[in-house]
């Protein structure tokens, strides 16, 4: 269970790794806990101390619910992808008012010229719960990755509105640094740049370029009710919508459903081919594919079986709906288990500690790989429903 900190409290607590800081209850901007604890800014993504030039050190905050601007946390890896603050039509990359795209632009420049020792920490938070202003520390996090070059790292990327504007998509690696004490923020508040409460290992990232991942151990990747349905409104608005044209208005529907969990494999790197089965004679699989590793000239291909399953949203899938799937995958195979529901604890556990390859895409992952793919957005609600409805009809 989490830890919880008080609101009252925040002044004087350390930042610990998945803590619950809370938000106070004044109904004003004043119950920020981020200003509280970090004696910044209290609105926007980022939030930053000093002149944004130079800070001595920048918030990184978000709700983790646009999908427009998916900002995303890869527990596995370590790393963080953050979206600049450019997010509207009418405005030059870097002419944003909280000057995050400036602090992206020279931090990343500061980066790629080895001067390390010049760029700030950054602490990430993101949104507790869809109601209150409590917030979860996710960790500090430099710049870059060990395996992404300066092209990878930090890239521009255009969207369209009426017109098209550019934003920037940054990479951050979070370090294993579990807890953060105090006396350095306060340090770091003061303008002590060189403290000598500054953690050991993002020292050693300025010196050397070491970056040691904050990765989540195997025991993490379990999956509650909760992480595995959708994350906000309009996600599941997207995915009863699905449920309901294959449970109630396609004309085949026992089968029908298999053909668009096809296709949404087929959404992911790396699916090269993804066929059904034939309904009567599947050998436990609805559906075979392949997956390549590799790049263009040199790659290899490995087999992998799917599974469908289209559910109501509070039904979850048991052990007996994924023990067909692991039956049928064999040697050098692996698995995909596609269900509009969620896994239930029992069947998820057996999968993760018996160390079966399985991927699972659930209620929330579908959503997902659905609205990025067919750009739906919550902000033009209607014109999505009715590209969502067209996607589905053709299937």
């Amino acid at each position: 269970m989490a830890k919880i900190f008080k609101f009252e409290d925040l002044t004087d607590v350390d930042l610990v790794i998945d803590a619950i800081y809370e938000g106070g209850l004044f109904g004003n901007a004043g119950d920020d806990p981020i200003t509280k604890l970090m004696n910044c800014g209290n609105q926007g993504g980022f939030r930053y101390k000093g002149s944004y030039e130079s800070p001595a050190f920048c918030v990184l905050y978000s709700e983790m619910a646009s999908t427009e601007w998916p900002d995303e946390i890869d527990f596995q890896k370590g790393l963080f992808t953050y979206f600049g603050d450019n997010k509207k039509a009418g405005h030059e990359l870097h002419d944003t008012s909280k000057k995050g795209n400036q602090i992206l632009k020279i931090t990343y420049e500061l980066l790629h010229e080895n001067q390390r020792n010049k760029i700030c920490p950054f602490f990430i938070f993101t949104k507790a719960s869809e109601t209150g202003r409590s917030v979860v520390f996710r960790g500090i996090a430099v710049p870059g990755a060990s395996n992404l070059n300066r092209s990878e790292d930090l890239i521009a990327i255009w969207k369209k509105a009426e017109d098209r504007f550019l934003n920037y998509k940054a990479i951050f690696t979070i370090l294993d640094i579990q807890t953060i004490p105090r006396l350095w923020i306060k340090d770091l508040i003061a303008g002590i740049r060189d403290s000598k409460k500054e953690p050991e290992i993002f020292s050693k990232w300025k010196k050397g370029g070491a970056y040691r991942p904050l990765i989540a151990e195997a025991a993490t990747l379990l999956k509650s009710k909760d992480q595995q349905l959708p994350k906000n409104k309009f996600e599941e608005v997207v995915i009863k919508r699905i449920i309901r044209f294959f449970k109630d208005e396609h004309p085949d529907k026992e089968y029908a459903f298999e053909k668009c969990a096809v296709e949404i494999a087929k959404m992911l790197q790396g699916i090269v081919t993804c066929d059904r089965t034939r309904p009567w004679k599947d050998g436990g699989r609805d559906a075979t594919g392949i997956f390549r590793i590799g790049t263009t000239q040199s790659y290899t291909d490995v087999e992998f079986a799917l599974e469908a399953k289209c559910k109501e949203i509070d039904i979850g899938s048991t052990v007996k709906e994924t023990s067909r799937l692991i039956a049928r995958i064999k040697h050098r195979q692996f698995g995909i288990f596609v269900t509009t529901s969620y896994l239930a604890d029992q069947a998820y556990k057996e999968i993760l500690e018996d160390g079966h390859p399985i991927l699972i895409l659930t209620s929330t992952d579908i959503a997902e790989i659905v609205i990025k793919k067919l750009d739906l957005s919550q902000d033009k609600n209607q014109e999505s429903l009715v590209l969502l409805n067209n996607w589905l009809l053709q299937l």
